[in-house]
């Protein structure tokens, strides 16, 4: 093995297991609804909502992260993200009430998760490695993610019953301490240098003007919102659905840990796929897959049975999304800011995010069942599925610049 070789390796491990503990610890959180909404005298609104906020935080402050990383490199970010995440974790312990919990589990917390997650990571990762293997190796650090779930759910909830709510989320900020020390792996991924090295076009600006003129990338930016809606209500309200219908609490979480195991492989799988057939196509089948396993799953009776059949089916398409859209990106534009723009397109992830969190919870409070949520997220994986179909895909033909300063490139 080269120098250059053990040098990639380090950075897709490295950004592996940044990933595993930030997107691990906060797939838990939906554990946490039932015992703080209990011990705070809070609704599931107001949790609901703190989980928002921080997916709307996140999805703000995602394209500056992407910035930062792309000119002076991921680990530093990575750095300032693990210490934000571990303050807003031990603040969250403890909190008294709402405000408390808007201010560490949303401000603080997704600040943290912008600078410990995806963007950040695949940006380091992406131009790390060949651009025939990137698709893959995009989907092998994206799978961290879902090993994480796998085994921080699990553990969440045994921390939970043995040691309650408060210790329960130090012992969380503990892991989240471990973040900075990685960052060392990941740090060298920045997206500084010459265009030569790193594709794509050769200035932010004209990247940012690229983006905003190119139809595709905005059918793209629509359609991810669909998947934040997906995935941070499912994660922050099956398990209190679960036990709303009487099932043991300990089923939730290993839903959740369903999720993620069953990720590992939807992740490698459609990564895979995507380094062979046009990825705009298998992000459709993707949606109509999710549309079609929610639509299942209302219509079937529920136990513990149907409820880990659906976790499974559900973790096979979870994050499959993230290397075929991030890949997508890089495909269109080139890695040279492709933490930046891939962070654009988050923020809608996460603008979905927000509004799953809290719809969940505004309509549970509003008339005690999450029926019309669980309807509307089966609509809008149809819509999303119908999206992205005609993206035109083609890499962008990058002209001089014109006389007003604009780039010229094929738009769809």
């Amino acid at each position: 093995m080269t120098h250059n070789q053990r040098k990639t390796l380090l950075i897709m491990l490295g950004g592996a297991l940044v990933v595993a503990i930030s997107m691990g610890v906060r797939q838990s959180f939906g554990l946490f609804l039932q015992p703080v909404v209990s011990d705070l005298a809070i609704s599931r609104e107001v949790f609901g909502l703190a989980i928002a906020l921080q997916n709307l935080v996140w999805g703000v402050a995602q394209p500056l992260a992407g910035m930062v990383a792309d000119k002076y490199g991921s680990g530093r970010v990575i750095v300032a993200g693990g210490l934000l995440y571990l303050a807003g974790l031990a603040l969250t312990a403890g909190a008294h009430d709402g405000p408390d919990l808007y201010l560490s589990f949303g401000l603080l917390i997704g600040l943290g998760l912008a600078g410990t997650t995806f963007a950040v990571v695949l940006g380091a990762v992406g131009r790390a490695v060949a651009p025939q293997r990137r698709a893959m190796a995009l989907a092998l650090v994206s799978a961290g993610g879902s090993f994480g779930m796998f085994v921080m759910v699990p553990g969440a909830q045994i921390l939970l019953a043995q040691l309650g709510w408060v210790n329960a989320l130090y012992v969380l900020a503990g892991a989240a301490a471990l973040m900075p020390l990685l960052a060392m792996a990941v740090g060298g991924g920045r997206g500084g240098g010459k265009a030569s090295v790193v594709a794509g076009a050769d200035s932010l600006s004209r990247a940012m003007a690229e983006a905003r003129g190119h139809g595709g990338y905005w059918l793209l930016t629509l359609g991810f919102f669909v998947c934040g809606f997906h995935v941070t209500f499912i994660a922050t309200h099956l398990p209190s659905y679960l036990t709303d219908q009487s099932l043991a609490p300990m089923v939730g979480a290993w839903a959740l840990a369903c999720i993620g195991f069953f990720n590992i492989v939807g992740t490698y799988v459609w990564g895979l796929f995507g380094g062979r057939y046009r990825k705009k196509n298998l992000l459709s089948y993707l949606y109509f897959a999710r549309a079609g396993v929610i639509a299942l799953f209302l219509a079937l009776p529920l136990s513990n049975t149907t409820a880990l059949l659906f976790a499974g089916a559900m973790g096979l398409l979870w994050l499959g999304t993230i290397p075929l859209t991030s890949g997508l990106v890089a495909e269109i534009f080139g890695m040279r800011y492709m933490s930046t723009l891939f962070g654009m397109v988050f923020l809608s992830h996460q603008l979905g995010s927000f509004l799953g969190a809290w719809l969940g919870g505004y309509f549970y409070d509003l008339t005690g069942s999450y029926d019309t949520v669980w309807m509307a997220a089966a609509v809008l994986g149809v819509v999303a599925a119908l999206l992205h179909w005609p993206i035109n895909d083609r890499p962008i033909e990058r002209a001089p610049m014109g006389p007003e300063g604009s780039a010229a490139g094929n738009a769809a």
